[in-house]
């Protein structure tokens, strides 16, 4: 990364309200750009219809500005930029970096071990489709070698495409663009620097590195937040019923995603209106608190 201004952004899909977690992504990345002089751009990622729930965009930026988080521009809608992706998928193509693929899930499956581990591609289609099969997708041919990125909280990572991610897909069998060259697309033409998120997207870097380094694009520097999950340990979800934040009392649970981040609070929060509670909190912003862990309980 260029020594260019901080320039940060966070990316909600609109599949449901937001709740505590998404609040917490979205708390962290805002006071990580505003601490350092940065813009905070908001990006929907409406880029699955299916998941999408109707209004849910809408009621997403609402509460942001209940709690004072406000954006810097207009905001960008996934939506409304597929030919960009399309370019993108187009120059991949022509490079030959990208290969059709016939493989359904099913038969990608047989390939995962016994103990139902992670599946990874086989490569089953790399240097061809095999008889009687048809194109449904489109695949990146990933480099044999190792990624590594060091991340601002979880440390140094790293990760032997071949053998733990795969070939993985740029444009699904139904015909919609793949979240990993969408989001390597949409934050390299926005202009991205910095990108903090949950823990639950660390295993997505890699691959985006390895999208943006075939593209031309910097890579931004990374910051992964704990992702907080439910007494049971599943990520707090629509599809685990996690409660929508409430804003009746906004500067109240704004504290409890800073204690959960690790900040320090020396106010009490009934002192505090949203105006005094965004300029201390952004004042007292100290990364190296925030937990080390990949999750945290909600408390």
């Amino acid at each position: 990364m260029t020594d260019a201004a901080y320039r940060g952004r966070f990316a909600p899909s609109p599949t449901g309200p937001l709740h505590f977690g998404s609040l917490l992504a979205a708390v962290g990345s805002f006071l990580d750009a505003r601490s350092q002089g940065g813009e905070w751009l908001l990006r929907m990622e409406d880029l699955d219809p299916p998941r999408e729930v109707p209004g849910a965009a809408d009621s997403i930026l609402h509460t942001l500005e209940a709690f004072g988080l406000y954006w810097d521009g207009e905001v960008t809608y996934q939506s409304h930029r597929h030919a960009l992706y399309r370019e993108a998928l187009d120059r991949l193509e022509q490079m030959g970096q990208t290969y059709p693929c016939g493989c359904t899930r099913r038969q990608i499956q047989a390939h995962a071990g016994s103990d139902g581990s992670k599946r990874i591609y086989p490569g089953t289609c790399r240097n061809g489709l095999p008889p009687g099969r048809t194109a449904r997708s489109v695949r990146l041919r990933v480099p044999d070698l190792e990624v590594n990125f060091d991340d601002r909280v979880q440390g140094p990572v790293s990760e032997w495409l071949p053998e733990q991610s795969g070939d993985f897909i740029l444009l699904r069998a139904d015909g919609l663009f793949a979240y990993q060259l969408a989001v390597v697309v949409d934050d390299a033409d926005q202009g991205i620097t910095d990108i903090v998120r949950g823990t639950d997207l660390l295993d997505s870097t890699c691959q985006q590195i390895t999208l943006q380094q075939a593209l031309g694009h910097p890579t931004p520097r990374y910051l992964h937040l704990p992702v907080v999950v439910n007494e049971r340990g599943d990520k707090l979800s629509k599809q685990t019923h996690a409660r929508a934040v409430t804003t009746d009392h906004a500067v109240a649970t704004l504290c409890s995603v800073l204690r959960a981040l690790g900040q320090p609070l020396e106010y009490e929060t009934a002192d505090c209106n949203l105006a005094d509670f965004w300029e201390r909190a952004v004042n007292s912003w100290q990364v190296e608190q925030i937990p080390k862990a990949q999750v945290i309980t909600e408390r």
